[in-house]
Formats: structure tokens, C-alpha cells, sequence
């Protein structure tokens, strides 16, 4: 099986999960669960994001996924993150350390339960290189 690299996984609005794009055709793509590894359609009417898109709001600006998914790895020891998400009090407490100036108006205990699942689904991947400069730089090497 292919390694799958960061900069290819995507989120589809309501749909649970992460997903990588296996195929494409006119109207829509061919994506495959990092889950179960199901195949199924996306539609150009769904909401897909690259997670390399995404960013979280900060007091003081806005951090991208990929930067606040490295500091969970690093405070976690490149483990899963362990903790009881029905308690907003922790997931807060626990986001506070991944990202301590986080817009706590704009960031909700479901947005941090979504990056906590996220988060495990790429630990359970192996997808660790959270670099999303490093692999432009090896896919342009590639290319000349």
C-alpha cells in the first residue's frame, strides 16, 4: 500500500473522517476512507477541504492544521491523544497546550473533538510528516 502523504488527505463536509482522493472524473471524484478504507464518490457539491488548507483561529491570527497537528504530536510523544471528549473542560484544557492563544469564541469543543479525531486517524496511518513545505520541495525535485 501507497504511503499516503499529508498534503493528500482531505475532509468532506458531513461525512466522518478523512479521506484521500483516489480518482477523478467530470463531475466528481472517486475517495477512499482512512478508516475502512471504503471507496465512494464525492461530489463537487460537498464540501472538500485539503486539511493542508485548514486553519484554526488564534487571538492573534490564525495557525494552519498542520502546525497545530505537529504540536499535538510533539505533546503527545507521537502517540494518540487520549481523553475523554464529552468533557469540554478538558478538550479545552488540552487544546489550550496545542494552541495556547486559540480563539476561544471562535473554536468549539466540536471543532477541537473533530482535530482530536483527525489527529488519531493520521497516528493511526503513519501520517506523521505534517511538513507541508518539506513535500513540495521533494514532489518539485521529482518533476525537473
Amino acid at each position: 500500500q501507497k504511503h499516503i502523504m499529508f498534503k493528500d488527505v482531505l475532509s468532506i463536509g458531513g461525512k466522518p473522517g478523512l479521506f484521500r482522493m483516489v480518482s477523478h472524473a467530470k463531475n466528481y471524484i472517486i475517495v477512499e476512507s482512512l478508516i475502512d478504507g471504503k471507496r465512494i464518490p464525492s461530489y463537487q457539491n460537498e464540501k472538500i477541504s485539503l486539511l493542508r488548507d485548514i486553519v484554526m483561529y488564534g487571538n492573534s491570527g490564525e495557525k494552519r492544521l498542520n502546525e497545530l497537528f505537529k504540536a499535538a504530536f510533539e505533546l503527545e510523544d507521537g502517540k494518540k491523544i487520549e481523553i475523554d471528549i464529552k468533557n469540554n473542560a478538558q478538550l479545552q484544557e488540552f487544546f489550550a497546550k496545542v494552541f495556547p492563544d486559540f480563539d476561544r469564541d471562535r473554536i468549539y469543543p466540536n471543532d477541537i473533538k473533530k482535530f482530536i479525531s483527525w489527529y488519531n486517524i493520521l497516528i493511526n496511518k503513519q501520517i506523521t510528516d505534517f511538513d507541508i513545505d518539506s513535500e513540495e520541495t521533494e514532489n518539485n525535485e521529482e518533476t525537473k
